[in-house]
This record gives C-alpha cells, sequence and structure tokens, in this order.
C-alpha cells in the first residue's frame, strides 16, 4: 500500500495560486490528482502525488512541508514605467529565473576567489548623480569604443551580437533567454520583464529576455550595463522603451541612448520622421532606438514616436510568429547559458573544481548534450 502524507492547505492553496491556477481550473486539467480533495480532507496524497503536484506548479517539493508559504521577496527593486515606486515582487517564472542566475553568480564568484581573480573596479564606480558624458566616456573606454562604434557593423543584429562578446570579454555575464532555464512551458512576460541585472564585484549578470524583439534587447541590454557602473541591481519592464520614473532608471536610459546614437551624430541628420528606417541602417542599431533617440532630443513628438514604436513592435511580432522552427539548440544554449559561464564551468571540471553532476545542475544540461554543448560552443 502506497504511503500518503498529511497536505498543509495553506501551502497547496498558495501553491495554486502561485501558478496562476483556481482549484478548480487545476482538478479540471489534472484530474488525477484529486487535488480538491486533499482540499476538502477526504483524501491525502501520496508521496508520489505530492511530487508530481510539486512539478505540474513549479514549487520545489521541499515546500509542500513548510507550515507557512515562503516569502519570495526579491532583494532588489523591479521597476516599472508608469509606475512610482518599484516592486519587491514577482512572477514565479521570473522569480525563479532570478534564483537560477543567484546560483550561478554564487558558484562563479566563489570559484573566481579562489582563483585570486581581482574584482572588477568599474562596478559601482559612478552615481546617479554623475554627468552622463562621463559615465558614457567610461563606458566606451573600457569597452574599447569610440563614439559612434555601432556605424562599423553591417546590421544592428550584428551590432547587438558584437556587444555581447565585447561585454563578456570585460568579465560581464550576458544571459538571453526567454523561458525559465530550458523549460519552454514557462515563458517570461515581455510586459514584466525586458531584463535584470544582478551587480556583483566578481562577476555581475545581465538578463536580457530574448522572448523581447531583437529591436528593443539592443537598448535594453545598455540600461542594464549602465546599472553594473552605478552598482545597483535592478529589473525592469520599460514598457515602449520608457523608464520608470526613479533618478537612477532615467539616467540609466540617458546613458544608454547617448552611448548608443551620441546626439550630436543624430542632430546633424535628422530631418523628419521619415528618416527613421534610413538612420536605423546607417547607425546600425534598431529603428525604435532611432525612434526613442529623436523622442528624447525632441526631435519627435511623443504621440509620433508611440505610434512608430506601435506599429513597428506589432510588425516584429507578426514575422516572429511566421518563422518557422525552434532555431539551433546549440546557438540557443550559447546565449541562454552564456559562452563564458560555460567555459569556466569547464575548467572547473576538468581542473577537478567541479563535479560533472555540479556542471550539469549549473547549466540544465544533462550527459552527452552536456558535453557536446561544450564541444560546439566552448572548445570549438
Amino acid at each position: 500500500m502506497a504511503v500518503t502524507v498529511p497536505v498543509n492547505e495553506n501551502i497547496i492553496t498558495w501553491a495554486l495560486s502561485r501558478a496562476g491556477y483556481d482549484i478548480t481550473g487545476f482538478s479540471l486539467k489534472y484530474p488525477t490528482l484529486k487535488v480538491d480533495r486533499w482540499l476538502q480532507g477526504d483524501k491525502q496524497p501520496t508521496v508520489k502525488q505530492l511530487e508530481a503536484f510539486s512539478k505540474k506548479v513549479h514549487v520545489p517539493f521541499g515546500y509542500m512541508f513548510l507550515q507557512e508559504p515562503p516569502n519570495e521577496s526579491i532583494d532588489f527593486p523591479f521597476f516599472r514605467t508608469g509606475k512610482p515606486n518599484p516592486t519587491y515582487q514577482v512572477s514565479p517564472n521570473v522569480y525563479d529565473s532570478i534564483l537560477e542566475l543567484t546560483r550561478r553568480q554564487e558558484w562563479l564568484r566563489e570559484y573566481l576567489v579562489q582563483l585570486e581573480v581581482r574584482p572588477l573596479d568599474y562596478v559601482g564606480k559612478f552615481d546617479q548623480n554623475t554627468p552622463v558624458e562621463q559615465i558614457v566616456q567610461d563606458l566606451r573606454n573600457q569597452l574599447n569604443l569610440r563614439a559612434g562604434w555601432t556605424l562599423a557593423f553591417a546590421t544592428w543584429e550584428e551590432t547587438l551580437t558584437q556587444l555581447i562578446d565585447t561585454i563578456e570579454r570585460i568579465g560581464i555575464i550576458v544571459v538571453q533567454n526567454g523561458v525559465v532555464g530550458n523549460n519552454t512551458h514557462r515563458s517570461i512576460p515581455v510586459d514584466e520583464c525586458r531584463g535584470f541585472v544582478l551587480v556583483d564585484e566578481y562577476v555581475p549578470f545581465l538578463f536580457v529576455n530574448n522572448a523581447d524583439a531583437k529591436a528593443a534587447q539592443l537598448f535594453t541590454l545598455v540600461h542594464e550595463l549602465v546599472h553594473v557602473w552605478l552598482g545597483k541591481s535592478a529589473g525592469f519592464n520599460q514598457d515602449q522603451l520608457l523608464p520608470a520614473d526613479d533618478p537612477t532608471e532615467l539616467l540609466c536610459d540617458q546613458v544608454a541612448a547617448e552611448f548608443l546614437v551620441p546626439a550630436h551624430l543624430l542632430s546633424d541628420v535628422w530631418t523628419g520622421v521619415a528618416d527613421i528606417r534610413m538612420l536605423a541602417t546607417r547607425f546600425k542599431v534598431s529603428p525604435i532606438v532611432i525612434a526613442r533617440r529623436a523622442l528624447d532630443l525632441g526631435l519627435l513628438v511623443r504621440a509620433a514616436f508611440f505610434n512608430f514604436y506601435n506599429q513597428y513592435m506589432e510588425a516584429a511580432r507578426l514575422k516572429k510568429e511566421q518563422q518557422a522552427g525552434g532555431g539551433d539548440f546549440y546557438r540557443t544554449n550559447k546565449r541562454r547559458i552564456s559562452p563564458t559561464f560555460a567555459s569556466y564551468v569547464d575548467s572547473a571540471v576538468k581542473s577537478g573544481a567541479l563535479t560533472y553532476k555540479d556542471a550539469f545542475k549549473l547549466t540544465g544540461l544533462f550527459g552527452d548534450v552536456y558535453t557536446n554543448f561544450i564541444n560546439e560552443v566552448v572548445i570549438k
């Protein structure tokens, strides 16, 4: 006879709510678990049933035995466009993504300390009172990029790829992902999270929501990068690429805009809204970055910007829906994990500082898939 375990009604109802279910909806979707009868008290689950329930609601199995729901507040602010105050509560998918990257960061920080790597001197170098131009110039110096550096690339997509690689070369891990780990059933909504940054003096982690249009990811990436220079972890949704009403968020946006499209270069060639796509091609940034920069500089009125933004993003959404296939597995995971992070894991495994079992947990890749990934992304 299977062993049953008592359930805590508070934990079950919390787990259902956390995953976006009510008891009726969950029971209809998973009738064999009979969760409604657990709560009514006329049936208790087996250990296997409780494990199955925890997996379906994406809650660690150990949580099922708590007396009260855990506090899942994050310890840094998440900003929302149009909201005067940040929140410290996020959806389960965003929360679990933060936890996953925090675990990676904690391991890598410890590993770098053991290797006697020095802290990064640019982390927290400035504060919100530092002039925009000073931060922009320091970013360029650190990344070895001159004003107008985007002009050197063939396309704005190439600009994004090259900037990510450049950022990683100075010691920052960049993760592009639109789901929790490799779970394609747990998407991260763009309207909640365009990105977040976990600042650390040894190894900052930048997260960019890959479910977002590529056109918007470049601006998000630089916005996050500025947070590293300010030494402040944060998350944000940046609805329509506009910041929250917060001094730090406003500064990050101003620096990102000037870093990508210097004011004097755009002002010299701007003649009107019809220029946007042509200038995007010239500056090698996306059209919405040009439109946003023109808005900042007073070259474009807000109504015209919002009209252009909404039309462009809708066209980008339709184009994405029409694209067939799920993409190359190794290329996708290269950005989900970061080639720099993967190389550290590989090095630690080969030196005996990390077991394969722990390497699998850190990367979310197991067995031959992990080995093939390392061979394809790190060694190749």
